[in-house]
């Protein structure tokens, strides 16, 4: 849901897996570069659980 509320991107769930982990302090990404692939194939708009 934080990447349609910030990016208006319908990702699938699987894809929000490497955006998670890079939100995580754990792993360090500041002053890198860093990219990710946000898919959005396997979704079905109709069972989100909020309104687009």
């Amino acid at each position: 849901r934080t990447v349609w509320e910030t990016m208006k991107i319908v990702i699938e769930p699987s894809a929000a897996v490497p955006y998670a982990a890079i939100l995580e302090p754990v792993i360090d990404v500041d002053g890198k570069r860093v990219g990710i692939i946000l898919t959005g194939g396997n979704v079905d708009l109709d069972a989100l659980p909020w309104n687009l």
